[in-house]
């Protein structure tokens, strides 16, 4: 028996612990607040409690005065420095936009905006000088609810743009040639079908991430370096440099541990410009790390959309169109990709479903809240939701199972690859299998037929069942399609191999993990690849120096686009390789086989592993003549297409209809991320997703107060739910590989939380039948719940009550 023979199992599929982790639970991690710096500065943010007012002046002169203050700065002081905050997704060549400062100088447009930082010796002296700072205000109407900033004679947050509509965008199958036209559908189904109209509420969330975001700047070196708590390292480095007027070439940016970001660490936030500013400002390195308060208050936020679905059918329960009217609430301003979120929704509404015709129409909307961008999943969510009530709602209108109807609509397995009514190709899936798994796993006629026992029974605890049948484009990456959709950076991913003379590895990684396990993950791919133990491979990430080019993480693109570079690299090493252990073995390169880690010579037991080779590299001794003494290698990928993961999500939910508390019962998941790399952090993140989706169901929801100030700004009104809170999960995987990358792997942040939240607000809907109740409004809380059950709740929208549509309103000039 060779060595070759007595290679261990592959590490690709292996439930491999995360390297991560050690360091985690030691201790022995590096957080952006840990960093302290000699003679390091501390900055304290004065902020706004109005929502929408203009500042008549700023008395910094007590501040300046106090113990430890060095400076402060208003925006009258850094107006000429500070630049704009980017906004890199311009939707439309006429969207509005208004300038984005990080400290206002004239107007604050939400109540948090800065007004000015005080930058002292220590955290306590900065904090204790931002209360003498004094703001006169002058206060302006607020702008607070989405109808109503559309409707005419709307106070307007930004005068100048003379309307509150930042940009309309319409997709429509019919003019894109992928479908026919839905007004046709609709007419046919009002005349001989089904027709359904029904408007859901996309409450407005917030990314409570775990580690609070954190800055720190050092401008006393040959180059300025920023340390942040960031998903997006290479994108915040271009964007500092464009917006500061700091040459690229000078700034250096770091992510050392990041903890948590669910996209809400996806942006160029004021506070960071502000740090650079403050550290070019003294001349000294400025730290500043924000509060939990500030955070929620502060920090962007999520969803907060109104949607108008129309969705026509056949009396049979075959859906014949699709009509999406949208109001996405952008806030006060427009951050790094915050008009895109909704358009990325647009693509999916139509989910696993068959509609031969289709039209989407989203208006964005300013309001005097804070401004919206990427929360986990990032315009799936919101469009699995809507899809997936509908669907639920078709069922009930036929009085069929709500099973047996998304059966008969979704593409079949043996229809992919699948080109949708949105114009995206599905490469491969199998909803069937899904499904069927998830149902046995569930015993779903089992309580279906519960169900019918105690709601005959009036049982005053009511079972609710919930289904959400979801696919996802995830791997947000090919630059074409980017291009196509105006958004001004591509969607690749670089990484380099670099084989060290002792054999073990090093990968450089252009992708920016925040919880997601890319060391473990990388590390399995590579020790496959080269044949080397897992343990001897070392991964680099998220500082622009080490790792010069990237395009970071979000939208579930680092293995899909991150590790595929990955494994192309490690391809070019073994490409690399192949003539030097050719040369060093003295034979053919055509008679050579990599395996296992080692070059062999056909039909002998000569060979040599890919570390002597590269010790062979290192020494130069007897090399072929015109080879360079390097193994190294960089690849960059930027994949064809999408990846489509899909699943079936089961939910149970038990509803005391005396008091109008929901409890999960039980909840069954099946995902198919295609091939898995390793089975631990797959189900770690589908956890994840689920607690984040359950969440939105049935506890989160920032709310303002008539006067636009945040009243859920602590964990004590801003309900996250702790492990008590949630049930255990049974969770399960089918798998269709992807068809578009070598690995065939799919994204998995996100799914979890697309699938989640309309199974378990279908779940309690479906409790709540009996009493007559089409909808409850997200968060499903007891108190709505019950107001729901006795026709109290005026929130819960049936039929729209007007026919006019939110396109008619912005086209008649009443925006």
């Amino acid at each position: 028996m060779t060595a070759v023979d007595e290679r261990p199992i592959a590490e690709v599929g292996a439930a491999r612990l995360r390297k991560e982790d050690a360091l985690l639970i030691t201790g022995r991690t590096r957080w952006t607040d840990n960093i302290v710096l000699p003679g390091m500065l501390h900055l304290a943010m004065v902020r706004s409690p109005y929502a929408h007012a203009r500042i008549t002046s700023v008395d910094t002169a007590a501040a300046r005065g106090s113990s430890g203050v060095v400076a402060v700065l208003t925006g009258r002081d850094v107006a000429d420095s500070q630049g704009s905050l980017p906004c890199a997704w311009p939707i439309t060549p006429d969207q509005k936009a208004p300038p984005h400062p990080a400290v206002a100088v004239d107007t604050v447009n939400f109540a948090g905006e800065v007004v000015a930082v005080v930058i002292a010796r220590s955290v306590a002296e900065a904090r204790d000088a931002m209360e003498l700072v004094n703001v006169d205000y002058e206060d302006l109407p607020v702008v607070l609810d989405l109808e109503a900033a559309v409707a005419e004679g709307a106070e307007l947050v930004h005068p100048d743009l003379g309307t509150n509509v930042s940009a309309r965008w319409v997709f429509d199958s019919a003019e894109a040639g992928t479908g026919s036209n839905v007004e046709d559908a609709i007419a046919a189904a009002r005349q001989d079908g089904v027709l359904l109209e029904r408007t859901f509420r996309q409450q407005r969330l917030i990314p409570a991430f775990m580690e609070p975001r954190s800055v720190v700047v050092d401008p006393t070196g040959a180059q300025l370096t920023m340390w942040s708590a960031t998903q997006i390292p290479h994108i915040l480095k271009l964007m500092l440099a464009l917006t500061c007027g700091v040459p690229e070439n000078q700034l250096r940016v770091i992510a050392p541990d990041v903890g948590g970001g669910f996209g809400g660490k996806l942006q160029v936030t004021p506070e960071e410009v502000i740090t650079l500013l403050a550290a070019r400002h003294t001349g000294k390195p400025c730290k500043y790390t924000e509060t939990r308060s500030e955070s929620l208050m502060a920090a962007h936020h999520g969803r907060d959309q109104v949607q108008k679905i129309t969705l026509a059918a056949t009396r049979d329960g075959r859906v014949t169109g699709l009509k999406v009217e949208l109001l996405a609430n952008m806030g006060a301003y427009l951050g790094l990709v915050t008009p895109g979120i909704p358009i990325l929704g647009a693509f999916m509404y139509n989910a696993i479903y068959k509609f031969p015709s289709y039209r989407f129409d989203c208006t964005n909307v300013f309001t005097t809240k804070a401004w919206t961008d990427a929360y986990r999943g990032a315009g799936r969510p919101e469009a699995t939701f809507a899809i997936e009530r509908i669907m639920d709602e078709l069922a009930h209108e036929l009085g069929q199972d709500p099973l047996e109807v998304r059966e008969r609509n979704w593409i079949r397995h043996e229809e992919f690859p699948f080109t949708t009514v949105a114009g995206l190709q599905y490469d491969s899936g199998d909803y069937e299998a899904a499904t069927a798994k998830a149902r046995e796993l569930f015993g779903y006629d089992e309580l279906r037929a519960e169900q019918v026992r105690r709601r005959e029974a009036k049982d005053p605890v009511q079972l609710g069942i919930g289904i959400s049948t979801f696919t996802e484009m995830c791997g947000l990456a090919p630059s074409r399609v980017l291009g196509a959709l105006s958004y001004a950076a591509g969607g690749w991913e670089h990484a380099s191999v670099r084989m060290l003379p002792s054999g073990k590895v090093e990968v450089v990684t252009g992708t920016s993990p925040h919880g997601q396990g890319h060391e473990t993950a990388w590390s399995q791919i590579v020790a496959d690849r080269l044949g080397v133990p897992f343990e001897d491979v070392e991964v680099l990430h998220g500082d622009t120096q080490i790792s010069p080019r990237g395009l970071d993480t979000y939208g579930s693109r680092s293995l899909v686009v991150g590790g595929i570079a990955v494994l192309k690299a490690a391809d070019k090493v073994i490409e690399k390789a192949r003539p030097i252990a050719a040369h060093l073995l003295e034979a053919n390169v055509d008679d050579l086989e990599f395996h296992a880690g080692r070059f062999g010579v056909k039909g002998t037991d000569k060979g040599m592993g890919i570390g002597e080779i590269a010790f062979a590299v290192f020494s130069s001794h007897n090399l072929p003549d015109g080879v360079e003494p390097c193994l190294d290698a960089d690849a960059t990928f930027d994949p064809v297409n999408f990846s489509f993961p899909h699943g079936t999500h089961l939910c149970a939910v038990e509803v005391d209809t005396e008091t109008g508390a929901a409890t999960i019962r039980s909840y069954v998941c099946v995902d198919d991320v295609g091939s898995v790399v390793n089975p631990l952090i797959v189900e770690g993140q589908v956890h994840g997703g689920l607690v984040q989706g359950i969440a939105q169901a049935l506890f989160e929801e920032a709310l303002y107060d008539e006067s636009g100030t945040l009243v859920t700004g602590s964990f004590v009104d801003y309900l996250v739910p702790s492990a008590a809170d949630v049930p255990s999960f049974v969770t399960a995987r089918t798998e269709t590989p992807s068809t578009t990358n070598e690995l065939g792997v799919k994204g998995v942040g996100e799914a979890g939380t697309i699938a989640s939240t309309p199974a378990v607000v279908n779940a309690v809907v479906d409790a709540l039948r009996p009493f007559g109740v089409n909808d409850v409004t997200m968060p499903c809380t007891p108190h709505r719940i019950w107001k729901a059950i006795h026709g109290q709740d005026t929130a819960t929208p049936a039929t729209p009550s007007s026919a006019q549509s939110v396109a008619e309103q912005v086209e008649g000039g009443q925006a």
